[in-house]
């Protein structure tokens, strides 16, 4: 046998190996002898097998392999070096299990009829067995350091597509790229917003309701801080004031359909979930950032449009659906830190710094690292922020504050887990999102452009946790030290 053919087959048997240990510890718990610990296995073998035939695998968390009941977001990642002791560790597992859980059940949700059985028994059981499997590999050492070093998250850049790209030299264009946008973007900022002819300033404000005073929310979240990981966990009903107190209100220059905003839903046959701008929505949900020491509560509003149209023939940035993704962080005391923005498909990240948060330099002058086109005054009590939305690009032109009750139209709160199951019309159920995180049919001619970035077809709508925001160097939308990275905070 010559030395090549060795060597080959050499490097498959590593590659098995490698695969095979990937699979341990679960590849166990299929072979136990012990019956309940492997009819659990055969379970979540099972439902995954279904999960995948059916093509409603949930993208927004990371799978851990050979943990088929975790999954693990880029906070917990970040907390994993921290969790020294035992009871860390246990309350990082119990989260990441829930984590999958909470996937599960909306994969659950949305397996074609008669392939889920009954959803809360589904639930019940994922539940069950994953709290048992959890025990068992946590007591065993081997199992337990496995666990910790393969709960990561992998960013979102394809590795071949900047080799290939030659990235290395197109990188250079990219930066040009976005400094002449930033440039442009700061000029827009420094002029009085203007709406185009025959376009109606419209203004939303959130639903009414009392004042929410900042000595109460700082103890909501010192409470809510008390778990080993110190993440700053709110419950439901607090969690709504705290939604209700912080929202912003959005001033849109409507010049057509384009610019409304609503619910998504689905159509009959459908491929890409449609605007429904007779239903108000904003769709909410928790976030958190590390900073030193501390992990701060973050909270998250995003607007669906129906569509980013043409502003001349070939616009390589037009597509269906649009929107902004909106994120407020939170000090220990209620005070706002900083706000943040992005459009759902990672594009266009703007910073609003208070005096709270002091820029720090960028690491090279290529990297795309903090692009900041207005500071903020401190946020009293009562105030929240108004932001002026542009006709078509649906760019932000301003931010202002305002205080109290400042329109009659009125949008609703929503979870944004309902966009990960949605109902259809007819049977059936499915997520917004397809199982590479992308809203299918929202793909824009900029991605045959932008593709030696390394980001999966730039321009496309996708969901929380696969938001890559950088076309230079490599950032992400819930980097859990975004902030820390670019900011000094005062937390006081």
């Amino acid at each position: 046998m010559s030395p090549c053919r060795q060597l080959s087959i050499a490097a498959v048997f590593a590659l098995a190996a490698a695969c095979a240990s990937l699979e341990a510890p679960f590849s166990g718990h299929l072979a136990s002898d012990a019956q309940e610990r492997r009819a659990c296995a055969e379970w979540f073998q099972n439902l995954d097998a279904r999960v995948e035939a059916a093509g409603v695998r949930d993208a927004q968390e990371t799978r851990v392999a050979g943990f088929p009941y975790l999954r693990v977001s880029r906070l917990l990642a970040a907390l994993q070096p921290a969790a020294a002791s035992e009871e860390a560790v246990q309350a990082l597992a119990d989260r990441m299990l829930a984590l999958d859980l909470e996937s599960r059940r909306f994969e659950i949700m949305n397996l074609p009829a008669g392939q889920a059985g009954g959803v809360p028994e589904s639930v019940a059981r994922a539940q069950y067995c994953g709290r048992l499997l959890r025990e068992l590999d946590l007591a065993n050492p081997d199992a337990r350091r496995a666990l910790l070093e393969r709960a990561q998250v992998p960013d979102d850049y394809i590795l071949p597509h900047r080799i290939f790209g030659l990235y290395a030299l197109t990188s250079f264009a990219f930066a040009a790229g976005v400094r002449r946008y930033e440039a442009q973007m700061r000029a827009a900022f420094l002029q009085e917003a203007s709406a185009p002819a025959g376009a109606v300033v419209i203004r939303y404000a959130p639903p009414p309701g009392p004042p929410l005073s900042r000595a109460r929310v700082a103890t909501i979240l010192e409470r809510a801080a008390t778990n080993p990981l110190g993440i700053p966990e709110v419950g439901e009903g607090e969690l709504a004031e705290l939604f209700a107190a912080y929202a912003p209100s959005f001033e849109i220059a409507v010049a057509g359909d384009y610019d409304l905003f609503g619910a998504l839903r689905w159509l009959r046959d459908g491929e890409t979930p449609m605007v429904d701008a007779s239903d108000l929505a904003v769709y909410t949900q928790t976030a958190w950032t590390r900073y030193r020491d501390r992990v701060l509560l973050q909270l998250v509003y995003t607007i669906w449009f129906a569509e980013r149209p043409e502003r001349e023939a070939g616009d390589i940035l037009a597509g269906r659906l649009d929107g902004i993704t909106w994120r407020v962080t939170l000090a220990p005391d209620g005070e706002p830190l900083i706000y943040d923005a992005v459009h759902p498909c990672g594009c266009y990240h703007l910073f609003f710094p208070t005096p709270r948060a002091q820029a720090l330099p960028a690491p090279s002058a290529a990297e795309e690292w903090m692009f900041s086109p207005q500071t903020l005054p401190p946020i009293a009590e009562g105030e929240r922020p108004i932001l002026r939305i542009a006709s078509g690009t649906h760019y932000i032109e301003r931010v202002a504050l305002v205080r109290g009750s400042d329109s009659l139209a009125r949008y609703e709160l929503r979870p944004y887990g309902e966009l990960r199951s949605m109902q259809r019309l007819g049977p059936g159920r499915a997520s917004a999102f397809g199982p590479d995180g992308l809203v299918r049919g929202t793909q824009r001619p900029e991605r045959y452009l932008f593709w030696p970035t390394g980001i999966d077809s730039a321009g496309a709508m996708r969901q929380w946790g696969r938001q890559a925001t950088a076309f230079v160097g490599r950032r992400h939308f819930d980097d859990a030290d975004l902030l820390e990275k670019r900011f000094r905070l005062e937390l006081r």
